[in-house]
């Protein structure tokens, strides 16, 4: 019923997350000295922080879509208010804030679980590139 809210608030988190961090990440690359070449090969291996961020949020914002979707096919959303079906009869309220703090809570921590694994991976990969003597 309303499962995909759940990691649709995630969603909008980690989109304003991601926007700060952009931020910040280009403050720090203007203040940074230039002409480092230990420095530059470095970020040439390293993946910033937003872009792992933006694997998160792409992943979230499709999962949201494709559950809308679903929730629309099935007459579970509609375009005029309470936009929600279940809103409107309050035992099926209860039901759809259950759906929600059971479905969709576990939704948002296995999408974000899926991410985590991401960054292990990514984190190796790094270190093999790191490690590996550069090609001229």
């Amino acid at each position: 019923m309303g499962c995909f809210l759940v990691p649709a608030a995630e969603a909008i988190v980690t989109t304003v997350v991601t926007k700060i961090v952009e931020k910040k990440e280009a403050a720090t690359d203007n203040a940074a000295p230039a002409g480092a070449a230990n420095s530059e090969a470095a970020a040439a291996v390293k993946i910033p922080f937003s872009r792992k961020l933006k694997w998160l949020r792409n992943l979230l914002w499709g999962g949201v879509v494709l559950l809308l979707f679903e929730h629309i096919w099935h007459g579970e959303v509609v375009p005029w208010f309470p936009f929600l079906t279940a809103m409107s009869d309050p035992e099926d309220a209860s039901a759809m804030l259950r759906e929600m703090s059971t479905v969709g809570v576990t939704m948002a921590v296995i999408v974000t679980l899926v991410w985590v694994g991401m960054l292990i991976v990514s984190s190796m990969v790094e270190k093999q590139a790191s490690k590996a003597p550069a090609k001229i």
